[in-house]
């Protein structure tokens, strides 16, 4: 069996990894689900990337874990690559689900569509405290379009400003891509959060990776709460040996 650690996208936190943690856990892997800072209700939003990184790198050090199958889910997918950086002992496998792999140098506005980066931007500007707030349309039409109204209101409710500046930070990224760890990109089908084709997650981000594993599903972004235990499956057929 595996140790999975599952790390979060924007506007989430490690407890709505919930369904698919217990689905993981009813195959017999050990699953962890920490909330990256600055992310959830009620905490500070002033984190810049690193905090990110460090608060993922801190959680496997403090809980000693080792040989780990480590999955980043959209902005997840930066923050693992910047973990593997600093604690790549402890890694067996990096997954990417639907997740930014940047190139070296850039931002994840970087490689948003410029009508994502200047809607960031601006709603950022426009609160009180430099974060995000999806707006529901997008998240209805675009992040969990295979829901019904009443799983993408409900899940919506569940959601947290995200904080802008690691949207906004550059990554260098060098030794991340000199790693020889294997890796896999697990590819929802029906994901539009990133719109299809020249700005689309696969096989954009997933062939940054170098030789990796593809394993692909149906779903949206969210399918992670329209279908956590097919995504289960997915997960555990990405990160075996």
């Amino acid at each position: 069996m595996s140790t999975y650690v599952l790390v979060h996208g924007s506007w989430h936190d490690g407890a709505l990894w919930g369904p698919v943690a217990d689905a993981l856990r009813g195959h017999g892997h050990t699953v962890h689900t920490p909330t990256v800072a600055g992310h959830g209700a009620g905490v500070d939003k002033a984190v810049d990337h690193d905090d990110c990184v460090r608060s993922i790198t801190g959680y496997l050090v403090e809980n000693e874990l080792t040989d780990v199958v480590l999955l980043g889910h959209s902005f997840g997918g930066t923050v693992i690559a910047r973990v593997a950086e600093e604690v790549p002992d402890r890694l067996r496998r990096l997954v990417f689900w639907n997740a930014f792999v940047p190139r070296p140098g850039h931002s994840l506005l970087d490689e948003c569509p410029p009508h994502y980066r200047e809607l960031f931007r601006s709603l950022a500007a426009a609160s009180d405290d430099n974060t995000v707030t999806l707006p529901f349309p997008i998240w209805r039409e675009a992040f969990i379009q295979d829901a019904d109204l009443e799983l993408a209101e409900s899940t919506y409710a569940m959601l947290s400003p995200e904080p802008f500046r690691p949207f906004d930070d550059p990554l260098d990224l060098t030794r991340f891509y000199e790693l020889e760890l294997p890796k896999s990109y697990i590819n929802a089908t029906e994901d539009t959060a990133l719109p299809p084709g020249e700005w689309g997650w696969h096989p954009r981000m997933s062939s940054r990776l170098g030789a990796y594993r593809l394993v692909q599903l149906p779903g949206s972004h969210e399918v992670m709460f329209t279908a956590p235990e097919l995504l289960a499956r997915k997960i555990v057929e990405a990160g075996r040996d």
